[in-house]
């Protein structure tokens, strides 16, 4: 296989970043990376492209139970009560030092944990691909959905060429069932998809694919594609 020509190293770079690329062929394609140039260039291209759609991502509010476990972890259970036994004072000193040293090592290394931000789930990378075949071009659009599924941004890598009347509109497509439309999308540069028009079960089954289709100004005015379906793409979780 020819990894110099610049369409299939795109093509390649592009599965490899996004994800879509897995077993068997993504460990030979890392084996071919250090004598490949052009293999190299596709995956660094590819990275700076997707690298601002994590921007979809937003920040996780950890549990109640994370608290706990942490407060568990540092101090323990409460050991049950023993009767009293007088000390002298000067064997009550050296406990009390312990105590106090070992007191400040715990405050100091839950201030640490609670500075460190809960591991937030990845995005999802939707790679979008024309429909047309060599008529229309290698555009590809790239959507990314958030880990708690609550988000979404679209990227067109090329900008697409519309005539005045016509528009894109993006789709939820189920397993079974009619798409459902997320609304219209730039032909260049990134949306940002509203949360309201979102499916609730985005990433839990009830979306198989997204889709882009060609519109009349506005969208479709029957809730269902009404032009070519110019991209399309699996929802791989």
């Amino acid at each position: 296989m020819d990894y110099g020509k610049s369409e299939r190293a795109d093509a390649l770079g592009a599965q490899y970043v996004a994800g879509t690329l897995r077993g068997a062929a993504r460990r030979r394609f890392e084996a071919l990376l250090p004598s490949h140039p052009a293999l190299r260039a596709a995956v660094q291209a590819w990275s700076e492209r997707l690298m601002p759609l994590t921007a979809a991502v937003e920040p996780q509010q950890p549990p109640p139970s994370v608290w706990q476990a942490i407060e568990r972890r540092l101090f323990g259970q409460a050991a049950p009560a023993q009767a009293a036994v007088p000390l002298p004072w000067w064997r009550r000193l050296a406990p009390w030092r312990a105590l106090s040293a070992a007191g400040a090592l715990a405050t100091l290394v839950l201030a640490v944990m609670l500075t460190q931000p809960p591991p937030a789930q990845p995005p999802v990378l939707v790679v979008l691909q024309g429909t047309g075949g060599a008529t229309q071009g290698v555009n590809t659009f790239v959507a990314s959905v958030s880990g708690d599924g609550r988000s979404l941004v679209t990227r067109a890598l090329l900008p697409v060429d519309l005539q005045a009347d016509r528009v894109l509109e993006l789709w939820s497509v189920p397993p079974e069932g009619a798409p459902r439309s997320l609304g219209l999308i730039r032909a260049d540069g990134s949306t940002v998809v509203p949360r309201e028009r979102l499916p609730k079960g985005l990433l839990k089954g009830d979306t198989a694919a997204l889709a882009v289709s060609l519109e009349p100004p506005g969208g479709s005015p029957t809730g269902t594609p009404t032009g070519p379906v110019l991209y399309a793409g699996k929802l791989q979780l």
